[in-house]
């Protein structure tokens, strides 16, 4: 039964999946359901010992570790208050300036995704800290929730990044590279969009305009601002120092991140039994769901494999005329699709073992490629119809604010994406200098 044709194997797996998922199933059980189906069906009952060989190879990796530390460090550092000062420190520094409150967002969530690793921190810590702000001083709705948004999605590529410690889960590649290749992409979609809101405010300044005069400091007023920088600036310096200079390994890094959170809840006065309690439960929720979707996603891809399907997309890219590079665009249109639909782990998940044999095989760099899928998945939290954020914003905006000003917020900002996404297939650099620099070509 083993050798029916791969295509027919791939047709009826992840169309199996899909159907699932569509019809509201959650990810692990369509994985898990659509695997035992296939296995059972083909190999027999003892085919399910796959199943438990699987559960152990999932989980007998050390890296694991650092996914619930850095988890909590994000919530940890979202409950503080950190947030709060850093805003009023950028309301203080640029608020004088027409758009300085949308370019000071964009450097916030610049900030939070170095302290959090996910995107939906920055985006509904901002969503309800900034945006009433910046709409109570006459900033076009737009305008703010596509940098809100966008900006949020830096938690992707700006280490540490959580999905980025899935891919290197997947895919055996080194934390410290994909953490140091992600640092100069991330800053750069960052400087595209400080210069996109700088260039529409200058532009328009009504749709930016800046802060009153009773509400801008002096001088002395930005220096004592900056003082909001200190505990996160060592929080993020030490943590990341660790990673990428090999002092620690990113676990253990992830536990001095998760230790320096509660240390500066702790100096913020806000760190409290209740709050602990709170992030503690939010973030074995959040590893229950990424544990279930790892040991059943790893039986999925081991059955596909097993059935002699794994080869099937290298088989078609040798079989067709496509130059390498119109390969990787394929694969980047892919995800483009993917993301209208499915939520950044489950498209990881399915995709990392597929697609990182095609690239190796083509002589790509497999750590630009992680950036470029990291890129495009926070392309994917913008898209509509189901682009995480734009619910993350809508859960936290006020009522004038509808899910059609959300889509066409995001427009823009998807547009920038692609074009820093071009940049990076154009200029492989911007994501490998960082590590060459500190791990050798």
């Amino acid at each position: 039964m083993s050798e029916l044709d791969p295509l027919l194997i791939t047709i009826g797996m992840f169309g199996a999946m899909f159907v699932m998922l569509m019809l509201g199933a959650p990810l692990a059980w369509s994985l898990l359901s659509v695997g035992i189906v296939f296995a059972f069906s083909l190999w027999g009952p003892g085919s399910l010992e796959l199943l438990t060989i699987s559960s152990f190879a999932a989980m007998d990796n050390f890296l694991l570790v650092a996914l619930p530390m850095f988890i909590f460090m994000g919530l940890m550092l979202e409950r503080s208050g950190i947030t709060d000062d850093l805003f009023e420190m950028m309301n203080k520094l640029m608020g004088q300036i027409p758009g300085g409150l949308g370019i000071g967002t964009v450097i916030i969530c610049a900030l939070i995704a170095a302290m959090a690793g996910v995107s939906g921190a920055a985006t509904v810590s901002l969503g309800v800290i900034a945006l009433p702000a910046m709409l109570k001083r006459g900033y076009d709705k737009k305008l703010v929730t596509g940098t809100i948004m966008a900006g949020g999605a830096l938690g992707f590529l700006i280490p540490p990044s959580v999905l980025m410690i899935l891919y290197a889960f997947l895919a055996r590649e080194s934390v410290g590279k994909l953490f140091a290749a992600g640092l100069m992409p991330g800053l750069m979609l960052a400087g595209i969009y400080i210069l996109y809101v700088l260039i529409r405010s200058r532009i328009n300044p009504s749709l930016a305009p800046p802060v009153p005069k009773e509400e801008q400091v002096d001088w002395v007023g930005k220096l004592k601002s900056l003082k909001a920088l200190v505990l996160p600036g060592a929080l993020i310096t030490t943590v990341l120092t660790c990673i990428i200079s090999g002092i620690t390994a990113p676990s253990e890094a992830s536990a001095i991140g998760a230790a320096g959170a509660i240390l500066c809840a702790a100096i913020y006065r806000t760190l409290t039994f209740a709050m602990l309690k709170d992030v503690l439960l939010s973030t074995t929720r959040l590893m229950g769901m990424l544990i279930w979707i790892t040991v059943a996603a790893i039986f999925f891809s081991k059955v596909y494999i097993g059935l002699d399907a794994g080869f099937l997309l290298q088989d078609i890219v040798e079989d067709t005329s496509l130059s390498p590079m119109w390969v990787i665009i394929m694969m980047l249109c892919c995800y483009f699709v993917l993301g209208m639909f499915l939520d950044d782990f489950a498209i990881v998940f399915i995709t990392v073992p597929l697609f990182v044999p095609i690239v190796e095989s083509l002589g790509f760099d497999t750590i630009w490629f992680a950036v470029l899928f990291i890129v495009s998945m926070q392309c994917a939290y913008l898209t509509p119809p189901f682009g995480y954020n734009l619910f993350y914003m809508r859960s936290v905006a006020p009522p004038e604010v509808t899910i059609y000003d959300l889509y066409k917020a995001a427009v823009p900002f998807i547009v920038l994406q692609i074009i820093g996404l071009g940049l990076l297939l154009a200029f492989p650099q911007i994501a490998l200098w960082l590590p060459e620099v500190l791990y050798g070509p």
